[in-house]
């Protein structure tokens, strides 16, 4: 530091006596080679290839990269620095106090995890085992139990970050099902020992950060994020072929300018299982200014050749924000804002094993070529969970303003359902345009739905088709929709909003088609209509198999 400071106080000197230069020529020499000399000597740059990493693709430089972790961790903090390279590795232990830092050009690659029957992988080692949950796990799906059998994990450990622009390649990861969809990789099983499982995983952190890097295909996630509090995750690319986030049992969050391609599974998943062992809410939490979609093959939208599949390629394109469906502890004081859904499932919002889901707002979203059901709010009873303290959750007190579906798929409205006995509470929807395909019969506004209460929520869990084209709405206590217009490309035969056992709702300058019916009412009470396209101004007390 002497040194650097000697070079400073005569760069200062020079300038003072206006030599420019001189101070242009010799000064910056002598300063960016103390400059060198003193990152070399600085105790708090870990460079992995200090420690013996190679980067050359072909190398396993796990071991390597985690004794420059210990390092840091053990020089009480520091970052662990990424050249440029092919950094291959098995699992990496993340330590407290210390950041890992992706440079431009730095991909640690996930190296292959060993074939059904093998003791190792191809590269000569195995990834860290699943320790064992065997208290809780059958509350939640096996990835959700485990967290070591990463390419990257943490567990109770603090103040750590991952930054930079290099990439997170999963190549070797498990992740199940169709291996020709998802290009020629092998079909681990994730159950398997030695194989990993997710990309980025935590357990019981706080005072987290992620940022600027990409994940490409993360195995079955990219982040699992359990019990992870004070969490920031900024302008993280990922393109991949199971979930993207998902943060389990966390508080204090922040997602932000991140972009998710997952076909296959959910892009932004908020969840609250029970693999902590206790129902433990996510609340606290911001997700704002994220593109969501399920359009793309496999990797282009991280390399930006934004490869559409074809048209007759079977996909789910789920790619979509969902809170669940894993829900015991619950959803609580959240903000979905600024944020785009193109070619995949539509916003979603579940409690079905106990979870109060409550204050939740939702605004300035932008769909385009949603599959189906651009919102889709379930309160249900599946009740995963210990039987003795799980009972009914909750869905109330949701705010849904400023959203826009361009060409939406035609056959599965928007739904908003409770169950019998448990209704959805107090849910306001306003300025929200919807265009859909339309097109559809008579007969299919015919249809009634089955209640299906235990059954795993999706859209589809009601059937292919809705007898409404706009929203579905039954079980609800509460409800006003106003400045809400549902415009048909073609003409379809069903009721715009469909209504059963609903209490209090009502509709304020609402647009939609009048032929056959804009509204289907049954077993519905306190209803008001004002101000719009859709119907003459009505209030009515009661009305049951009516339509308006």
């Amino acid at each position: 530091m002497d040194s650097f400071n000697s070079a400073r106080r005569e760069l200062l000197k020079l300038s003072g006596m206006g030599l420019a230069a001189a101070a242009a020529t010799t000064v910056p020499a002598a300063y960016a080679a103390t400059k060198r000399s003193s990152l070399a000597a600085n105790s708090y740059i870990f460079d992995v290839r200090t420690y013996g990493a190679v980067g050359d693709g072909k190398t396993v430089d796990s071991p390597a990269i985690n004794k420059a972790i210990e390092a840091a961790a053990a020089a009480g903090g520091g970052t662990v620095l990424f050249p440029a390279g092919t950094w291959l590795s098995f699992s990496i232990r993340l330590k407290s106090h210390v950041n890992l830092h992706l440079s431009q050009g730095a991909i640690i690659l996930a190296a292959d995890s060993p074939l059904p029957g093998a003791t190792t992988g191809y590269n000569s080692g195995t990834y860290d085992a699943a320790e064992p949950n065997t208290a809780w796990d059958a509350y939640q799906d096996y990835g959700h139990n485990h967290w070591h059998n990463s390419l990257l994990w943490g567990e109770d450990i603090h103040d750590l970050s991952i930054t930079g622009p290099g990439l997170i390649y999963g190549k070797g990861l498990s992740f199940g099902g169709n291996r020709a969809a998802r290009g020629n990789y092998p079909l681990f099983k994730a159950e398997q020992p030695g194989v990993g499982n997710k990309a980025i995983a935590l357990k019981n952190c706080r005072n987290v950060i992620f940022r600027d890097f990409s994940i490409l295909k993360g195995g079955h996630f990219g982040f699992l994020l359990t019990g992870v509090d004070n969490l920031t995750i900024d302008n993280i690319t990922i393109d991949t072929d199971r979930d993207g986030i998902d943060i389990d049992c966390c508080k204090n969050v922040r997602v932000s300018n991140c972009f998710v391609n997952s076909p296959w599974d959910d892009g932004i998943c908020p969840k609250s299982s029970y693999a902590l062992g206790y129902a433990r809410a996510t609340e606290n939490m911001t997700i704002t200014n994220c593109y969501v979609s399920g359009y793309y093959e496999l990797g282009t939208l991280y390399d930006g050749t934004f490869k559409k599949f074809a048209p007759d390629f079977r996909v789910p394109r789920n790619g979509r924000i969902k809170c669940g469906t894993e829900s015991n502890g619950g959803f609580k004081n959240i903000t979905i804002s600024n944020c785009v859904f193109e070619g995949c499932m539509g916003l979603a919002l579940e409690s079905e094993d106990g979870a109060l889901c409550e204050d939740i707002a939702i605004s300035n979203i932008s769909m385009r070529d949603v599959v189906n059901a651009p919102l889709f709010f379930r309160l249900g009873s599946r009740l995963r969970g210990p039987r003795e303290s799980t009972k009914v959750g909750t869905l109330q007190r949701v705010v849904v303003d400023n959203l826009v579906s361009y060409n939406t798929g035609a056959h599965i409205s928007s739904i908003l359902s409770g169950i019998p006995g448990n209704a959805i509470q107090d849910i306001k929807l306003s300025n929200i345009y919807i265009q859909h395909l339309g097109g559809a019969s008579a007969d299919m506004a015919k249809i009634v739905l089955p209640e299906n209460a235990e059954k795993y929520p999706d859209p589809h869990m009601f059937g292919t088709d809705t007898p409404s084209q706009g929203f579905y709405l039954r079980h609800i206590n509460r409800l006003e929709m106003s400045h809400v217009e549902v415009q048909p490309a073609q003409p379809d035969q069903r009721p715009t909003f469909y209504l059963e056992d609903v209490n209090r709702a009502d509709f304020i300058a609402v647009t939609a088609p009048t032929t056959p019916a804009a509204f289907q009412l049954n077993k519905v009470t306190d209803l008001r209509i004002l101000l719009s396209r859709a119907a003459k101004d009505t209030q009515l007390d009661t009305a049951d198999n009516k339509t308006i």
